[in-house]
């Protein structure tokens, strides 16, 4: 099994586009203030992104996150609510996990490369939702735009996992199944909160 199969077998257990949040916003049966909490609660978390490319000295990423939590605020803005600390337990522990996570490099590494790999086809499947089902502003959309085909970042990550030596590449996978698991596990928290 080479690096890219090791990573995506962990994630594959916690596949987002599986969960029952993610399912149910691109069906439309998603109420507007499931959507709310999401935009604030998660908010929290994409603000975290920066950090991790920081933490790997990419500056030009890290940079480019910065702009995309003004992307996610604006769709807040379009729900009428805004980024604001975490309020819901997994969440929480979602935020520590990062924290934690990309605080070092090879960790850094397997956590982004979890949230990173997913992201292009959740952008996609969360888009067509708000398009076909939600009657809400344009401005709810860039964020989604700019993420549906947005798949350098994780190709950048796994160049650089490749390049480690095998035992830094173990704790780049373990990384990846903590973070892969605390991301799901947000989801249920805002999915349990709103939807329950």
């Amino acid at each position: 099994m080479d690096i890219k199969q090791a990573l995506d077998s962990k994630i594959s257990r916690y596949n987002l586009l599986q969960h029952p949040f993610y399912q149910a916003w691109s069906a439309g049966n998603l109420p507007v203030d499931a959507l709310k909490c999401y935009a604030r609660e998660y908010g929290a978390f994409i603000s975290t992104l920066p950090k991790g490319w920081e933490t790997l000295n990419d500056a030009e990423t890290a940079e480019e996150e910065t702009e995309h939590i003004e992307m996610w605020q604006d769709f807040a803005d379009g729900l009428d609510t805004e980024i604001s600390d975490a309020q819901i337990p997994q969440v929480k522990t979602l935020l520590d996990t990062a924290d934690n996570l990309f605080s070092n490099s090879n960790t850094a590494l397997g956590a982004l490369y979890a949230f990173e790999v997913q992201q292009p086809e959740t952008a996609k499947s969360k888009l067509t939702g708000l398009k076909e089902f939600y009657q809400l502003p344009d401005k709810v959309e860039p964020y989604f735009v700019t993420h549906s085909h947005n798949e350098h970042e994780a190709e950048k990550l796994l160049d650089r996992i490749g390049a480690l030596p095998a035992d830094s590449q173990e704790v780049v996978v373990e990384a990846c199944e903590q973070m892969s698991r605390a991301l799901w596990d947000a989801l249920t928290g805002i999915h349990d909160a709103q939807c329950a």
